[in-house]
């Protein structure tokens, strides 16, 4: 490993490399903490031919590499791998280029997401809108296919990205699609996105932006349970609105959240929902009305409606609080992001509260309604023996809820390593053979983020070329993912 350390020492320097066991301690996992792992070494690049060396250096020794953005997802994606290289991508900041006249711009993967709407603003934003945006990167958001608050009506990020500059496992540099918004061929363009990293590593990437519409109108209502809140979502929906967002929080998220935010939420309602109209101001007027009189109907006898921008700023602060704030309530919590069809909303939601009451343990609800994108927080109290294997077996159980009621084990935090072991209960063994085939026709010796999205680890023999043993085999670390 150590010719390997110095031939990275040698493109990124000494400032950019950490090997010391504090050092890597940053990076030991992303924002799920219930899996952690040491790297031998972090590397952080600071342009695109030096992400390009580093990957080359890594094929060159045989040995596996994790890209990582902020760290902030969920799913364990960014967990690094024991004895091998960590790709941080953080210093790769850079907004390349922005062409307003076609609705485009283009971003190094570690711009912040936040950072891409202010970059087009004020006449056009970007839609895909994490609760962590702040913070989380584009590269990531790439990698996870991300979603957020507006996707419901605006789509995810694979229907923004119209090319990617890509850095392959042998560090060979290819395009997908371009700065055009629609290019022919195989869309390996939509498979990159959400591969998690398992594919290589996107160094540059052209996005679409929209313009901003003209009248924006948010309200949240109040209800007694979710399931009053839930035939409120299914309503609005099928009576033919199309909320920008429909976001909903149970009774103990609103808690957590009013005790951070600060809104006046009152704590003890059931559910709060939180929906925004946008478009012309003839829409949101005339809309408006229907899903105020939709929410009375359903059961709401608090609906506000806010007054200026500073208002809806703190009625999405408080939902967007959701997250961080739950550490007022639980010392941990399991995050699991199932998802359902909405009008099973009702259903599903009384079933995680009977598996809650079964294990004996909390769970607070959050999640993007309108696609039915569930964000169940399993609390526990890690210092506590078995709590944790418990809440892990329950977030476990609620993914099944979501499958039997046709769902899905995850809308937007990706697979990563929590939850691969749920892959084989989506699909067969010859889904799952394809995925393979698609990942070693790009990867072929399986250095790219191994461990991740697949549930064992699976030979690329059937794909034409060299095989080179997995270097987790040869350390025989292969069954620890």
């Amino acid at each position: 490993m150590e010719p390997l350390i110095q031939k990275l020492r040698d493109i990124v320097g000494d400032e950019w490399l950490f090997t010391h066991e504090h050092q890597l301690r940053t990076y030991e996992s992303d924002g799920l903490l219930q899996y952690h792992a040491l790297p031998a070494v972090a590397v952080l690049p600071g342009d695109g031919e030096q992400v390009r060396a580093v990957v080359m250096a890594c094929a060159d020794a045989n040995v596996p590499w994790v890209p990582r953005g902020a760290g902030s997802g969920l799913s364990g994606g960014a967990l690094p791998v024991a004895d091998g290289v960590l790709i941080v991508l953080s210093r790769l900041t850079k907004v390349l280029e922005i062409d307003l006249d076609n609705g485009r711009v283009c971003v190094e993967p570690g711009v912040t997401n936040v950072s891409v709407s202010a970059a087009v603003a004020p006449d056009f934003f970007y839609p895909p809108d994490p609760s962590s945006q702040i913070v989380c990167t584009i590269g990531g958001n790439v990698a996870e296919n991300s979603g957020g608050a507006h996707c419901f009506k605006y789509g995810f990020t694979t229907n923004y990205v119209t090319g990617l500059t890509v850095v392959l496992s042998d560090g060979e540099e290819i395009e997908l699609g371009g700065p055009e918004l629609d290019a022919p061929g195989y869309d390996l363009l939509g498979a990159f996105v959400g591969a998690e990293g398992t594919l290589g590593i996107a160094t540059k990437v052209w996005l679409r932006v929209v313009p901003v519409p003209e009248s924006t109108r948010t309200l949240v209502a109040f209800f007694d349970s979710t399931r009053q809140a839930g035939e409120a979502v299914s309503e609005i929906v099928q009576g033919g609105v199309v909320p920008g967002a429909i976001e909903m929080m149970d009774a103990v998220t609103i808690a957590a959240a009013e005790a951070m935010a600060h809104a006046g939420y009152p704590v003890g309602r059931g559910a709060a929902l939180l929906v925004e109209l946008d478009g012309s101001e003839q829409e949101c007027v005339a809309q408006f009305d229907e899903v105020v009189a939709i929410c009375r109907r359903c059961g709401s006898d608090d609906v506000r409606v806010s007054r200026d921008e500073a208002e809806r700023a703190l009625f999405w602060k408080t939902r967007k609080a959701a997250f961080p704030a739950m550490g007022r309530m639980s010392p941990n919590y399991f995050v699991q992001d199932g998802v359902i069809p909405r009008t099973k909303l009702p259903d599903v939601l009384t079933r995680i509260d009977e598996l809650a009451q079964t294990y004996g343990l909390t769970v607070a609800n959050v999640f993007h309604a309108g696609d039915g994108n569930l964000h169940p927080l399993v609390c526990y109290d890690g210092r506590v023996a078995g709590e944790a294997e418990k809440a892990e077996e329950l977030s476990g159980r609620i993914l099944d809820v979501c499958l039997e009621a046709g769902g899905s084990i995850t809308g937007e935090h990706g697979v990563g390593v929590d939850k691969k072991k749920h892959m084989p209960k989506m699909f067969a063994e010859a889904d799952l053979d394809a995925f393979q085939r698609l990942r070693c026709a790009f990867d072929p010796a399986r250095l790219a983020n191994p461990g991740k999205v697949m549930p064992t680890p699976r030979l690329c023999g059937e794909v034409p070329g060299p095989y080179r043993q997995h270097p987790l085999e040869k350390a025989g670390l292969a069954e620890r993912f």
